[in-house]
């Protein structure tokens, strides 16, 4: 299937500031992002980074990565995403893939298959990933997403709870994982594109403003999210100078695998 991977890449940024040009092995943040992800596509796949800056637009360039402007106001990635399929002139039965553009570790070959979802469930208006939790420490984060799933595939809730929850679970504390397997939900995201026009002027739903989860809207307003179960876990994202020096570290010390 056809599809367009898109990348916001928003210069702004309180922990890591100017965090799409960080330099890593020579090259910036955000077309590492693009080159690692070029890397599971077939050649004719379009990847754009969606910038908020003039800067970004020509650090891609530099390295032949495709970057187009949008507004700096956006509230929201969603915004800015919109944004670009009207600049790219999409049509509304296309299919995007939003990467973010702080995942230089992201696994190529999800991109792929979080693509695919659409063309397997015609019901779903995005597509998402997840993979199995192994540590104790991951079930119990309220930084790691968890996501559960019904008997097709699709999302019945995400939340930074620990979730699902054993019957006994509160009585006997968390001392292990619940079987079967609980699943972290991974950021990446396919979209119909004429339901991401729809999608930002949507009401705020009570569930993502108390979770903090944007997902959580379409699910609220009774739209499907497909996910992909990976068996790999992508590598980090990039969110403070500690993320961005350990993955420095993996580029100069795997610099065959990029």
């Amino acid at each position: 299937m056809g599809f367009t991977v898109l990348i916001p890449a928003r210069l702004a940024s309180t922990r890591l500031p100017n965090k799409p040009l960080a330099d890593i092995a020579g090259v910036p943040m955000v077309a590492r992002v693009a080159q690692r992800v070029r890397a599971g596509l077939d050649a004719g796949v379009r990847i754009v980074v969606a910038a908020d800056h003039a800067s970004v637009v020509q650090a891609c360039s530099a390295h032949g990565v495709e970057a187009i402007l949008t507004d700096a106001g956006h509230a929201s990635g969603s915004d800015r995403l919109a944004q670009a399929c009207a600049l790219l002139g999409l049509d509304d039965d296309s299919t995007v893939v939003n990467v973010q553009g702080d995942e230089p570790l992201m696994e190529p070959g999800l991109v792929g298959a979080v693509a695919d979802l659409l063309t397997l469930h015609p019901q779903a208006s995005m597509g998402t990933a997840a993979h199995a939790i192994d540590r104790l420490e991951d079930f119990t984060n309220p930084h790691v997403v968890k996501v559960v799933l019904d008997a097709a595939g699709m999302a019945l809730y995400f939340s930074r709870a620990p979730i699902a929850w054993w019957r006994d679970g509160f009585a006997q504390g968390i001392h292990a994982l619940p079987q079967p397997a609980p699943l972290r939900h991974i950021g990446i995201y396919s979209y119909r594109v004429g339901f991401l026009r729809r999608f930002p002027a949507l009401p705020q739903a009570p569930i993502e403003q108390t979770e903090s989860l944007e997902q959580l809207r379409a699910l609220w307003h009774g739209y499907r999210i497909a996910v992909h179960t990976t068996a790999r876990a992508p590598g980090p994202g990039v969110d403070t100078p500690e993320d961005l020096e350990r993955v420095r570290q993996h580029f100069l010390a795997h610099p065959s695998q990029h």
